[in-house]
């Protein structure tokens, strides 16, 4: 009998010994591995920002799955033709929609490095490492928007996630029981209504806040809001403001809405997914005054530090409100307590097994400096008010207010015609061309085109290029 186990479990060994290729295969297929991303980086800046979906099916794998796996060289040519090159490129120069990061290739090697050793960064006394790690990377976060030292964060797959995380806070320390209302503009990210719904509070009491001529929270229609629920008996409970929204890059008044909130005693949570990092740069920092007296903030380190998607963080201004909403424990894992490295990633959000991302964030920071990054983050926004400069230099074209941040939402005015349909067809043309990628957006109706400059391989050169495939396309469209 126990010779007959022996064998069958030597068999099943073999069976299973491709999952540990030895030293040499290892070399081997990493070295194929590194060599199909430098490659896809030495071409990043030729390649074109979006390719046909059909090239999705240029190479075939029949069956999908193969029982006895493959040659590594020939997945990888699959991967290059069929996952690399079809749809947007989001990591080039001249990508220009949906609030790009690019990835800087140091947070390659930190998945790299993070998926070998597999630590387990959820409970501290699992990795010390690895969470002394996580906690430093949400401190340095909390200290660049001004959070005090009592502040505590946790890192998030991106900004839905991480706005989700702040409202659920947010309603364990202020609205346990439902009932308090919620304050937002028009221009709040859809993310924010389903972080409401997931968190129970989807049929609240809403307050849909009007904006300026800038497209930013009127001081006056909040207190006017939050004055007329008080007076009717509805308690204010949550203000949602925007530190650069996704259509314009604007930003709400965050000084005057904290007073507000402090006024009201209503929690004030700033959506900085997008434009928060920005309070790296001098520029930004004094853009951003005032998102320091927030009670939560959300925040994207895929965008405004051009990390790789999937790196989010929700910041609490007192640590302790975000620990409470989340901490929980079980019999298994009881034993393995706390250190001096810090809470538990796994105390402070909805995850528990979590994905060692903050050596994404970290690694970066480490080899390239933080000056890099202000440099890069100044650099975008002057590349965003020389664009906006251009435009409004050309006849014919609307160049939308000037920007705050990176973003520029625009139009062309044509001389005959309906001026949405142009506009949609022109950003259908610039699209299908390929050179440079931007998307489109409705503001109060109107049809706009968004120029959003955030990807750190993004220069002068590439902007003119925008400009030139702007032009180009009214010409052809014209």
């Amino acid at each position: 009998m126990i010779d007959q186990l022996r064998a069958d479990v030597e068999r099943l060994r073999q069976g299973a010994a491709r999952l540990e290729p030895d030293s040499a295969e290892r070399r081997a297929i990493g070295g194929q591995a590194l060599d199909h991303a430098l490659g896809y980086w030495d071409e990043v800046e030729t390649a074109s920002s979006n390719r046909p979906w059909s090239e999705v099916f240029s190479q075939r794998l029949e069956p999908e799955f193969a029982e006895e796996g493959r040659d590594p060289a020939a997945v990888l040519d699959y991967v290059g033709a069929c996952i690399d090159a079809p749809g947007f490129a989001t990591t080039s120069p001249r990508f220009m929609a949906y609030i790009p990061g690019g990835g800087v290739p140091y947070s390659a090697f930190g998945d790299l490095l993070a998926a070998a050793s597999n630590k387990y960064s959820g409970f501290a006394s699992a990795s010390p490492g690895a969470v002394r790690i996580e906690n430093a990377c949400a401190a340095w976060l909390a200290s660049v928007i001004g959070f005090p030292h009592d502040a505590a964060g946790t890192l998030t797959s991106g900004g839905s996630i991480a706005n989700l995380t702040a409202v659920v806070a947010a309603r364990e320390a202020s609205d346990p029981d439902g009932g308090g209302a919620i304050y937002v503009t028009r221009f709040a990210h859809y993310c924010i209504d389903k972080a409401f719904h997931i968190a129970g509070r989807g049929r609240a009491p809403k307050r849909l806040i009007a904006t300026d001529e800038s497209y930013r929270m009127s001081v006056e229609a909040l207190e006017q809001a939050l004055e007329d629920d008080r007076r009717s008996g509805v308690r204010p409970w949550l203000v949602v403001a925007s530190a650069g929204t996704v259509d314009t890059g604007a930003i709400d008044p965050l000084p005057e809405i904290a007073e507000l909130c402090r006024k009201y005693g209503a929690w004030l949570h700033v959506d900085g997914a997008y434009g928060g990092l920005f309070a790296l740069c001098d520029e930004g920092k004094a853009l951003l005054r005032g998102i320091e007296q927030a009670d939560s903030v959300a925040l994207d380190p895929h965008k405004t530090l051009f990390l790789p998607y999937g790196t989010g963080a929700a910041l609490v201004r007192d640590g302790r409100l975000l620990q409470e909403a989340f901490s929980a424990s079980g019999e298994y894992i009881r034993p393995l307590g706390e250190s001096e490295v810090g809470p538990s990633p796994a105390d402070l959000s909805p995850e528990l097994t979590r994905h060692f991302r903050a050596l994404r964030l970290w690694l970066p920071l480490q080899i390239a400096g933080i000056a890099a990054f202000r440099a890069a983050q100044a650099e975008k926004l002057a590349l965003a008010r020389y664009f906006h400069a251009r435009l409004s230099e050309i006849e014919g074209f609307d160049a939308g207010p000037e920007p705050q941040l990176s973003v520029v939402a625009f139009r062309y005015i044509p001389k005959s015609g309906d001026v949405d349909d142009f506009n949609e067809r022109l950003m259908r043309h610039i699209q299908q061309e390929g050179r440079v990628m931007m998307s489109g957006t409705r503001i109060d109706g109107s049809y706009r085109l968004r120029c959003a400059i955030l990807c750190f391989r993004t220069h002068l050169d590439h902007v003119d290029d925008a400009i030139d495939a702007i032009v180009r396309g009214v010409k052809a469209l014209s």
